[in-house]
């Protein structure tokens, strides 16, 4: 059963509908910058049960991690979000409005790219070694 997040009200839905899909390919392109400057090997894996997911997976001599990639993305997406997507049918999600530029009707890019990059940079800055 795929967990999805609870919304306050249809704007809020239709915003992160519209966020998701600029913020996963944000997200991915700083999971590259990172690993182009990192010692840990970087790779996805993509996982169907017991719910759909993708993960990225860092490895390094002392283990292996992995990193649901949508708890990254909702990282980005939501205020005050911590937690697990596949918990996140319990709580109330609130859209970080902020990275939507209402005046172009667009992702604001400079926020969004920044809000990603503060993620994957907490991700990789608290790597054990």
């Amino acid at each position: 059963m795929i967990m999805q997040p609870k919304f306050a009200n249809e704007l809020a839905w239709q915003q992160a509908e519209f966020l998701m899909q600029p913020i996963y390919i944000r997200i991915i392109d700083r999971i590259r910058q990172q690993s182009e400057v990192s010692t840990w090997e970087v790779s996805y894996e993509e996982v169907k049960e017991p719910q759909p997911t993708n993960y990225l997976c860092l490895k390094s001599p002392n283990g292996l991690l992995k990193f649901d990639i949508w708890d990254l993305c909702y990282q980005v997406c939501f205020l005050n979000y911590h937690g697990s997507h596949s918990e996140i049918g319990s709580q109330v999600v609130e859209v970080d409005a902020s990275l939507i530029d209402m005046e172009a009707q667009s992702p604001d890019w400079t926020r969004l790219d920044n809000k990603a990059k503060d993620v994957i940079l907490r991700v990789f800055e608290n790597l054990p070694g």
